[in-house]
């Protein structure tokens, strides 16, 4: 009978596992290779359709991103205060001063005849508090009064007291030498934490009763006590010696907005008059239009490389760019060249520096603008802020998250790319379930040729017992 054929004849298994044999002396595993390789040709089509068509969203993203932020900056200079660029200066270090936005030109006098202090008082040289338990009050200019008590007579206990109260005074404890008999002492010196009269204090060592009883002493009443600064505002006087003189308080240092935009800071006195002079900073503003035009330059640089084409002639294929024959971003170039080429007022943009070139992007001559800002401020600030505005339309065309046409091409790239990606995970299970065939075929094919070798074995040893001359001689 012919023996039965197992699994484990040498060199077959099956799914799941290797099946290369000697049964039939191929490389199983490399023929299914090959005829999957063929299989996944679509697949692998896809995936390098994905690759380009992923490295030119990312191009189109980085470009759109470019024209969202031309958009702000161009929208920002195109205000009515966009090219509110102003610059101040001070004729003396007793007073400086710092611009904020409102700022307009103007040209002031003052004169400081007061700084700002904070009131700042000393006890007399102490051992401890004198009485027990220490309570000091506390009253402010308005008449406020604060009252504090210590847990000791230590005068660190006391001091932290008041650096914890709402009083608005800091205490510090301070050496004072020694007494007669050598013992040493303390003095706690109290200190408004701001300045100004307003927070001008006296204090008493008594409660808030005692001090409307009139019982309580105050702090400096006692020998050795003193008042070490009055707390006061500081004042500066406008246009002195004129009938417009007029005099302005600050409980700190430091006069908001004087003028519209214009903070000033006082830091000594002054015997005369300092003029502040608020002016046009002309290099700001050709800044301004400097970088402007070099952001814009960066994006049609941006495209025109793109979209160039490279390689040709005999000695090589040519080679096109990402934004090659895209008609979203050449339109893009085009109608931002025209926002800031195009005449305004039918005055040219050269006018004020800024020219054309044959590459298609613009050259900025920053002599030429300051000289045409020196001449007409009004009318250059005018010309710029009508390109800025066409540039802010134009890119924001481009960029708008909503219609934007780069934005909208973004978006449509992007779904293209995520239902080729749903394409590619089919054809992952498609040709998975191929390889399973595949393995089942050829682990199949492998038995049947076992099987059969078996039965070749069999047919051969039972046709070697009938042959004569294996028969044994008489």
């Amino acid at each position: 009978m012919v023996p039965p054929a197992t699994s484990s004849t040498k060199g077959t298994t099956y799914m799941g596992m290797g099946i290369d044999g000697l049964s039939s002396g191929l490389d199983t595993t490399s023929i299914i290779n090959a005829l999957m390789n063929a299989e996944a040709i679509p697949q692998t089509q896809l995936k390098s359709k994905v690759s380009g068509d992923t490295y030119l969203l990312n191009a189109l993203q980085a470009l759109n991103s470019k024209f969202a932020a031309l958009t702000t900056q161009a929208a920002e200079l195109a205000k009515p205060d966009g090219l509110a660029k102003y610059q101040v200066a001070s004729t003396s270090p007793a007073i400086t001063a710092t611009l904020a936005a409102g700022a307009k030109p103007v040209s002031l006098d003052l004169t400081v005849t007061q700084l700002a202090q904070a009131q700042s008082i000393v006890t007399a040289p102490l051992q401890q508090w004198p009485t027990s338990p220490p309570v000091l009050t506390f009253v402010k200019a308005d008449g406020t009064t604060t009252e504090v008590t210590a847990v000791s007579g230590s005068l660190d206990d006391v001091a932290y007291a008041v650096n914890k109260s709402a009083a608005g005074v800091s205490a510090v404890k301070v050496a004072s030498g020694t007494a007669a008999d050598g013992t040493v002492q303390y003095r706690l010196q109290l200190t408004a934490t701001d300045t100004g009269a307003a927070n001008a204090f006296t204090a008493y060592d008594g409660s808030a009763a005692d001090v409307a009883a009139g019982t309580a002493a105050s702090l400096t009443s006692a020998p050795g006590a003193a008042v070490l600064r009055t707390g006061q505002d500081a004042q500066v006087t406008m246009w002195a010696g004129t009938p417009a003189e007029q005099t302005l308080t600050s409980a700190s240092n430091t006069f908001t907005a004087i003028a519209p935009g214009l903070d000033v800071t006082v830091h000594q006195l002054s015997a005369s008059p300092v003029t502040l002079n608020v002016t046009r900073d002309a290099g700001q503003v050709t800044d301004a239009a400097k970088d402007l035009v070099s952001n814009v330059n960066i994006i049609l640089g941006s495209i025109l490389t793109q979209s160039a084409v490279s390689g040709g002639g005999a000695a090589g294929a040519v080679t096109s760019g990402l934004f090659t024959s895209n008609s979203t971003t050449a339109a893009a170039k085009d109608g931002l060249f025209t926002a800031v080429v195009a005449p305004v007022n039918g005055r040219s943009p050269a006018t004020i520096g800024i020219n054309s070139t044959k590459n298609g992007d613009f050259t900025f001559d920053a002599d030429a603008f300051a000289a045409a800002y020196a001449k007409d401020p009004a009318a250059v600030e005018g010309t710029l802020q009508v390109i800025a505005q066409r540039v802010a339309d134009a890119a924001k065309a481009v960029s708008d998250p909503y219609d934007g046409t780069l934005s909208q091409s973004v978006k449509g790239q992007q779904t293209v790319i995520d239902d080729l990606n749903g394409q590619i995970l089919k054809w992952d299970d498609r040709l998975a379930q191929r390889r399973g065939s595949l393995q089942a075929i050829y682990a199949n094919l492998e038995v049947q040729l076992n099987k059969m070798q078996s039965q070749q074995n069999w047919l051969s040893s039972q046709i070697s017992s009938l042959d004569p001359s294996s028969s044994p001689k008489k």
